[in-house]
């Protein structure tokens, strides 16, 4: 764990900003599709983002079409759980999924500054977010992949497969599951999710412990 001495802070101090910013669009399309924004903060400084999207498949204009317009990794999704016809959830879909609510909530990317990164902090952050946004919603949907390839070493492509397997990994060990593709669903039901968040919180705690402690033993005359 003595790498955790690289991170420039405790990372039991991370905290997130939820944020939806309405602009009173009186429009089909806001009615349907609303971003949320996830900041990352460190102290003052922000560190990494969330950015979820909350589908409501009740209103507005058709869900699918909505999602292809705004981009591809939302239409990739759409095209997997929902209906065109109908902009609701498909059948297939429908038949995997407990009827605990009727929008779709989107984990669309996840990022945080290189310095934080490899020490399992995203996923631990993400479900905290999805707690706090999938009440209403019937499944969570992500598409894992790299979201920075600003990284020399991930223009290799074995390189870029490896860690955009270990980011899949990760969703798995909150509950998601390959739906179709590249595309995986969570129920807000499942009791992996409530397990997983309590298991990652002390994981978080954890971490913060063997960071001040790393600390402490190099700063200690």
């Amino acid at each position: 764990m003595t790498e955790l001495f690289t991170l420039p802070g405790d990372p039991s101090e991370l905290r997130l900003r939820i944020s939806y910013i309405d602009d009173l669009a009186d429009t089909p399309q806001a009615d349907t599709l609303e971003r949320w924004d996830v900041a990352v903060l460190h102290g003052d400084r922000t560190v990494g983002s969330i950015t979820f999207y909350r589908v409501h498949l009740d209103r507005g204009m058709n869900a699918v079409r909505v999602m292809e317009e705004e981009s591809e990794e939302l239409g990739e999704i759409a095209q997997a759980v929902l209906d065109p016809s109908t902009g609701n959830f498909s059948e297939n879909a429908s038949s995997s999924l407990p009827y605990v609510g009727s929008s779709l909530l989107v984990m669309d990317k996840v990022t945080l500054d290189e310095p934080w990164r490899g020490h399992g902090l995203g996923a631990i952050l993400a479900t905290e977010a999805i707690h706090r946004l999938m009440a209403g919603c019937r499944a969570i949907a992500c598409s894992p992949g790299v979201t920075d390839l600003s990284s020399d070493r991930l223009r290799n492509q074995t390189e870029f497969d490896r860690v955009t397997t270990k980011i899949a990994r990760g969703w798995e060990l909150i509950g998601f599951r390959r739906y179709q593709g590249n595309v995986y669903l969570l129920s807000p039901a499942s009791l992996e999710l409530e397990e997983q968040r309590g298991a990652m919180r002390g994981r978080l705690a954890d971490l913060g412990i063997v960071w001040r402690r790393i600390q402490g033993s190099h700063t200690s005359p």
